[in-house]
């Protein structure tokens, strides 16, 4: 036992020590106060994300550092298939993969246990998800099979290491009970080892990981919600990885930092105004015309900071699978004048926002009330606490609702919760659609259900660009994720997006 604990001893000396070896711990700061909750069906927040998918597996995987559904590729199934109408999908798993710890082998059990309790209410925080599904059958120990009611966009999307398509052990949810919330037990490359209270999260390297024991011995995850004291830690060395600011002075500042990378990833959270169609004078289409051409969109990007946001291209937000460049009304002060003289108001006339009081909304919104005198519209503010504006919006009490928001990358999420008139706010199916628009509401539903991808990709441009003329609602900028790492820390791919809301830690990623 002693020449064992010497030679390790002398394995952590040399592994942190020895010129170009391999450090042991990655240490990651996060702008959090403690953590939300590590059940993967239950993971919401920000700062749970990234960690989730360290710990979990999915049937198939987002390609480390990409968020497109169009490069997907396997994890736990090494492969599957799907009958033509794409209603039945079969999938093939990998044999001998291990849960952490004494839950033994992954099996078609676990996933059919997962994917139904990812589409129960009581259990997954994602339910609606899986709406379309209509059986989960294990047809032997490695074979799943998925029966759906109807064709849907991405059935691929939702067995993914994202959300419920996380691959939980059932042993492990049933012994652990409550407890399963925060003592986590998936397949991925690193497995929980201890948890402290508004401090840190502690995961060690899974030496059994299928794919092969990770680079790095553990990962300390620090919950730090101050900024200074966060940005402190990250450049006296006690961070290797840190969440950043979405603020242009911040991604300056750490660019300059010596062997500091700073990261800006997709996908990004879409701005847009929604324009209450159901409202006077909102009604009136050359009045809502005249509120698009008095966007000046680039002055929003610089404002908000040309390295940490971008121009829209359309009102779903680049990237996501079936987002079309739909053609956006351009800044243009004298037509916007010129159609508001048309509609009768020559003289301006006065519009109600009800805003959140959140700096980096409020901000932005008052720009856009900027934007709009210069046109002759007065936009007056109406603002609130944040939970007061949410309440309120919903209650359709806005003309001009602001939102901001990031979705899973598919056109349809974000088609369909925020321009199907299903979601309108104020009926029994009400979602976010504050506009009260419908003028795409057959192309939505149409692509929904459309197996032929190239079909469907033409429904959502469709959909898209009738959206646009309609003005239901105004893209302003899209707000991009900032982290930064040190050059020592090496991920062991090429970070562009981040879906899990931060770095994919993969058993390749080193810290030299």
């Amino acid at each position: 036992m002693k020449m064992h604990l010497l030679a390790a001893a002398a394995a952590l000396l040399l592994a942190t020590t020895a010129p170009g070896a391999y450090a042991q711990t990655l240490n990651v700061g996060m702008a959090a106060a403690d953590v939300g909750q590590l059940d993967p069906h239950r993971a919401t927040s920000t700062q749970d994300k990234p960690v989730v998918s360290w710990i979990f597996n999915g049937l198939v995987r987002f390609k480390p550092g990409s968020a497109s559904l169009e490069t997907l590729e396997p994890d736990l199934a090494e492969s599957w298939e799907s009958s033509p109408d794409k209603l039945t999908w079969t999938f093939h798993l990998r044999k001998g993969v291990k849960f952490h710890g004494d839950y033994g082998e992954m099996t078609a059990d676990d996933v059919v246990f997962s994917l139904k309790r990812a589409a129960d209410s009581k259990s997954s925080s994602f339910a609606a998800d899986y709406a379309a599904i209509d059986s989960i059958e294990a047809v032997d120990p490695y074979t799943v099979r998925i029966k759906l009611k109807q064709a849907i966009p991405s059935l691929l999307g939702l067995v993914t290491n994202y959300h419920g398509g996380n691959i939980v052990s059932k042993k492990a949810v049933e012994a652990l009970g409550a407890d399963f919330r925060l003592k986590p037990v998936g397949t991925g490359p690193f497995a929980f080892q201890e948890y402290k209270p508004n401090e840190s999260l502690t995961l060690v390297a899974n030496k059994s990981y299928f794919r092969g024991a990770p680079k790095l011995e553990k990962i300390v995850y620090r919950f730090i919600p101050a900024d200074s004291a966060r940005d402190l830690a990250f450049t006296s060395g006690e961070l290797d990885v840190v969440y950043g600011r979405q603020d242009q002075k911040w991604a300056e500042r750490f660019k300059k930092e010596k062997d500091v990378v700073v990261d800006v990833l997709r996908p990004a959270e879409l701005s847009l105004i929604h324009l209450n169609m159901a409202m006077k004078p909102l009604d009136d289409k050359r009045v809502r015309q005249a509120i698009a051409y008095a966007i000046n969109r680039p002055q929003m990007v610089q404002f908000k900071g040309e390295n940490v946001a971008e121009p829209p291209v359309s009102v779903v937000p680049n990237g996501y699978l079936g987002t079309s460049n739909a053609p956006l009304y351009p800044h243009d002060v004298a037509k916007a004048k010129a159609l508001l003289k048309e509609a009768g108001f020559e003289k301006g006339l006065q519009l109600k926002s009800v805003q959140t009081s959140l700096p980096t909304m409020l901000n932005s919104m008052q720009i856009v009330q900027s934007q709009l005198k210069q046109v002759g519209i007065d936009l007056q503010l109406e603002v609130v606490d944040h939970q007061t504006y949410h309440a309120n919006i919903r209650k359709d009490l806005s003309g001009v609702t602001y939102y901001s928001a990031a979705r899973f990358p598919v056109a349809d999420v974000y088609l369909t919760q925020f321009f199907d008139s299903k979601s309108t706010v104020g009926t029994p199916t009400a979602v976010t659609n504050f506009s009260h628009c419908a003028v795409a509401d057959k192309e939505i539903a149409a692509a929904r259900s459309e197996p032929d991808l190239a079909k469907q990709k033409e429904l959502w441009a469709t959909a898209q660009k009738k959206i646009v003329e309609e003005v239901c609602a105004v893209p302003l900028f899209e707000q991009l994720q900032v982290w930064a790492h040190k050059t020592n820390v090496d991920f062991g791919y090429d970070l562009k997006d981040a879906i899990h809301l931060g770095p994919v830690i993969t058993e390749n990623t080193t810290k030299k």
